[in-house]
């Protein structure tokens, strides 16, 4: 464990900076994971965790795929889907998928006249990997193609993810780091080269014995030298019984950067429930924005 904790401080405070393009990136896939405000860095047991955490493809998650769908604001919609397959002496490996539909746009010229339309998309290829550095202390990689399309420009990179978690089974205590985008344009809009989205993150989880509870915490953006420890989310999951979890999560930062005046409404607070059906798990996510509106996610996890 003391092995865990010496690598992740050193990359934790890397001063590397995140922001520019690819900013869908940083979108939640999962319901799951956006009910608890992202919080899923220790999470290990589905496998929308490959966009959080490469590490947490390693335990039994073997044959499981998922597909989720997103209803943003201004009719942007996003799909996910992700796949594990585990095989015996060599490891676990996943692959993911992300695109954003931006919609239909006017084309018109310098004098405001409609010449046609246009659209925008994003799309991300995930290729991960993940394997053992010692008992209950697992390690993943991810590398990712990225494209982003805009009319008649487009823009590619790619990208690496790393991560790692620990298990201490015993206490039912996870722990998880992940450093996430860690790459470069391969091509560019135009002439200007733009930094990938990198994502830094540090979380625990911890599944209550007497209860059927387990609460999420992660902080995140830790590459961001002004941001450093404020953009903190957290979430609990109550199961309510075999068939039905419930979920809430809360994100300080999203609160801070959604208020407007002194209103801030639900903003930062998310919702979702989760519902097992046979070998199906039905998941449902609700993010507020405020007074901007809300997201609504809707998932599938399954074994094929």
């Amino acid at each position: 464990m003391k092995k865990f904790f010496v690598i992740a401080s050193v990359l934790i405070f890397t001063n590397l900076h995140a922001q520019g393009v690819y900013r869908f990136l940083l979108l939640d896939p999962s319901p799951r994971a956006a009910s608890l405000a992202g919080s899923y860095v220790a999470a290990n047991d589905e496998p929308n965790v490959l966009f959080y955490n490469p590490a947490g493809i390693y335990e039994n998650l073997s044959g499981k795929v998922s597909f989720s769908y997103l209803s943003h604001i201004a009719d942007i919609n996003a799909a996910s889907a992700s796949y594990i397959k585990n095989f015996e002496n060599i490891g676990a490996f996943g692959f993911g998928l992300q695109y954003v539909n931006y919609g239909d746009f006017k084309k018109a010229d310098q004098f405001g006249n409609v010449t046609g339309s246009f659209r925008a998309t994003d799309l991300a290829f995930t290729l991960s990997y993940s394997n053992q550095l010692d008992e209950n202390f697992n390690y993943g990689v991810s590398s990712k193609f990225i494209y982003s399309g805009i009319a008649d420009v487009s823009s590619t990179a790619f990208a690496f993810d790393f991560g790692l978690q620990y298990l201490w089974k015993e206490q039912n205590w996870k722990f998880g780091f992940s450093a996430l985008n860690l790459g470069s344009q391969l091509s560019t809009y135009y002439d200007k080269k733009e930094s990938l989205p990198v994502d830094i993150k540090f979380g625990v989880s911890k599944k209550l014995q007497y209860m059927p509870f387990e609460f999420y915490f992660s902080f995140n953006r830790l590459n961001d030298s002004e941001e450093r420890f404020k953009n903190i989310t957290g979430g609990g999951e109550f199961r309510l019984s075999e068939v039905i979890r419930l979920r809430i999560g809360y994100d300080a930062q999203k609160r801070r950067e959604l208020k407007l005046g002194t209103t801030a409404g639900l903003a930062g607070f998310n919702f979702g429930i989760g519902i097992k059906i046979k070998n199906y798990n039905f998941d449902y996510g609700f993010s507020s924005h405020g007074l901007i509106g809300g997201l609504h996610r809707i998932g599938v996890v399954t074994t094929i």
